[in-house]
């Protein structure tokens, strides 16, 4: 039976509907009113910034790279602006195609197409990669004429880095590189990331690393208003950047030039330096390489061919090889016995030629020996026997407490990356060194071939060359350094970075007048007379032969040692004698004698720093030297 409603029934059912359809309503309006209040009013500051974001875009404005000057302010880094064609990938479509339609109007080599692709890789899709760099006018003018044909390619002004000087001193310049992953993950840990916003390289070695921050400078920001399609309608403001600062080094080039010159095509190093400042005048390894092959990414076969090469170019042997010093460490060896008492300036040995200790014999140079020898003497004719007797006196622990102080075995601090601590032999280093217990027992037969410059010695030509330069200032330890001034770039001002004494030795002046008198004497009778026996100058210096390997007892002969296992040659020297201005240590990789190899270079490197003689070919060999060095 069907149930009918009244009149008041169905109207009290109307309303009820009504006033709960109104309620709805009410509370979407409300909804809509709140969330209107939350756009508009709560975060109206958010939205504000957002909309001008999509209005104003924010570049940066990379700063101009500082630049690298000689003592004499000739040019070894700058800067000079060039044209680049560059395609933005999201744009241009196909990039094989938009290349080879490229190649039609501008010559486009595959070294080209190699270095886009090797770029593309670590870049990212909106960024624009170059294709070409160092355009001509007439090349510009051609791609501009068909520029239409190639969306996505565009033509760039940019800054490039260039290095007149070419491989000479590239180990110490150093050179940029593009801004890899691993840059990045420093840059941020250094909390620089807004600073290198738009900068596309960095420094990867030599000054250009180790003064990035200097020569970097500040990145500035251009405020752009822009369209829906992205592109800039008009410039709103611009805060400048801040140019990089320019170093000013004590680096002479001329000396450098005439240095690397003087190694010819032999493999080594050499390092001078100014004994009253600890400045490095002139820091030579050679084989070098040149910078400027790596400002626009090193190509493939550039890269094969100096990483794979046996000579090992990039390698920077003035501070990161360490070789045996041969009898370059006896002037040292010398000084340690007068300091500690060990020895006396008068005080003589007989030398029959050998030295017995444990039932060996280790062997001088000269048979049957030199004769009665003392100290002045033991340097002059590098008497082995007279230094085996002193290092057995000292022992290995009193020659390390004598040694450590003048750097050996320790980073100097010099301010270029890449120093090595080279090996200053004592039985705790040795226990450090090996893992087995029988390796780390210490023999007394170590410790006398370590008075010789042999064992377990290792030093760099950097680490001479300071320890000598310490000797001959009166005992004043500076940390050797490439930076005499920061120029900052917007006043000129010039900040000095003052010499840095690291230590003072505290050594007796008439104990080094002994020692310096006796190395004199080595270029004048001794065994580095024939390189500077006519020198117009006096210099102290002392010859040293390094053996690469041991010959268990036999006889040298170079003529039957392979190339690459004969002996290292070392000289030691500054001038002039009186009044050092100068002390170098040369080392030429399997050059044989000291006097073969080395001496003549430092002799020709002298020759120009104190007489402005230039030479017109290499240093040549002395092969006729012979020294007595073990």
């Amino acid at each position: 039976m069907t149930e009918f409603r009244t009149p008041d029934q169905e109207s009290w059912r109307f309303r009820r509907r009504v006033v709960v359809a109104g309620l709805f309503v009410l509370v979407c309006f409300g909804l809509l009113a709140a969330r209107f209040y939350y756009l508009q009013v709560v975060r109206h500051d958010y939205f504000h910034t957002r909309a001008e974001d999509n209005r104003i875009a924010l570049l940066p404005v990379v700063p101009n790279r500082g630049s690298i000057v000689d003592r004499n302010g000739v040019v070894l880094a700058r800067n000079y602006a060039a044209y680049t064609l560059e395609i933005t990938p999201s744009r241009a479509g196909n990039l094989d195609e938009t290349i080879d339609r490229l190649s039609e109007v501008l010559t486009i080599e595959q070294r080209d197409r190699r270095r886009f692709r090797k770029i593309l890789e670590e870049s990212r899709n909106f960024e624009s990669v170059p294709i070409r760099t160092r355009l001509s006018d007439d090349e510009v003018a051609r791609f501009i004429s068909q520029r239409y044909r190639f969306p996505g390619v565009e033509v760039q002004a940019r800054l490039f880095r260039d290095y007149p000087q070419g491989a000479t001193a590239s180990h110490v310049v150093g050179y940029i590189g593009r801004i890899n992953d691993r840059d990045v993950e420093r840059i941020e840990e250094r909390g620089e990331t807004a600073n290198y916003r738009g900068s596309e390289y960095i420094g990867k070695s030599g000054l250009e690393q180790s003064y990035e921050a200097e020569l970097h400078g500040t990145t500035g920001v251009e405020q752009v208003e822009v369209n829906a399609g992205g592109r800039a309608v008009r410039r709103l403001s611009r805060t400048s950047a801040m140019a990089g600062n320019d170093l000013e080094l004590t680096l002479d080039i001329e000396l450098q030039k005439v240095a690397e010159a003087a190694f010819g095509n032999r493999r080594g190093a050499m390092v001078a330096i100014e004994p009253a400042t600890g400045g490095v005048l002139a820091l030579v390894s050679t084989p070098t390489f040149d910078p400027n092959l790596f400002v626009d990414g090193i190509s493939t076969q550039d890269w094969k061919a100096l990483n794979d090469s046996p000579d090992h170019p990039l390698l920077n042997r003035a501070i990161f090889s360490a070789y045996p010093p041969g009898s370059t460490f006896k002037p040292f060896m010398a000084l340690a016995g007068l300091t500690t008492g060990k020895r006396t300036a008068g005080q003589a040995i007989a030398d029959p030629g050998f030295f017995a200790f444990g039932g060996h014999r280790f062997m001088d140079d000269k048979v049957g020996g030199h004769g009665m020898v003392d100290l002045h003497k033991s340097i002059v004719v590098s008497c082995n026997t007279y230094y085996y007797q002193l290092a057995n006196d000292l022992g290995i622990e009193g020659i390390a407490r004598f040694m450590s102080p003048l750097g050996f075995g320790s980073r100097t601090g010099i301010d270029i990356p890449g120093e090595a601590e080279g090996v200053l032999p004592s039985p705790d280093w040795k226990k450090r060194r090996f893992r087995r217990p029988e390796q780390q027992r210490w023999f007394g037969g170590e410790t006398i071939s370590v008075g010789i410059g042999q064992g377990y010695n290792a030093y760099t030509p950097l680490q001479m060359a300071n320890a000598l330069a310490a000797v001959v200032n009166g005992g004043n330890v500076y940390r050797p350094h490439l930076v005499r001034h920061v120029v900052d770039n917007r006043s000129s001002a010039k900040r000095v970075v003052e010499p840095e004494p690291i230590r003072q030795l505290g050594l007796k002046p008439e104990h080094v007048a002994t020692v310096r008198s006796a190395m004199v004497d080595v270029t004048k009778a001794g065994t580095g007379a024939r390189a500077f026996g006519n020198a117009p100058y006096s210099v102290g210096g002392k010859t040293g032969t390094a053996q690469v390997f041991s010959l268990k007892g036999a006889k040298y002969v170079e003529g039957r040692v392979s190339e690459r296992l004969r002996d290292h040659s070392w000289f030691i020297a500054y001038a002039p004698a009186e009044e050092p201005k100068i002390a170098l240590a040369v080392l030429v990789e399997n050059g044989g004698f000291g006097a073969q190899s080395a001496a003549p270079i430092a002799r020709l490197v002298m020759d120009y720093y104190l007489l402005g003689k230039r030479p017109n070919q290499p240093a040549a060999e002395d092969v006729d030297a012979a020294e007595s060095d073990e």
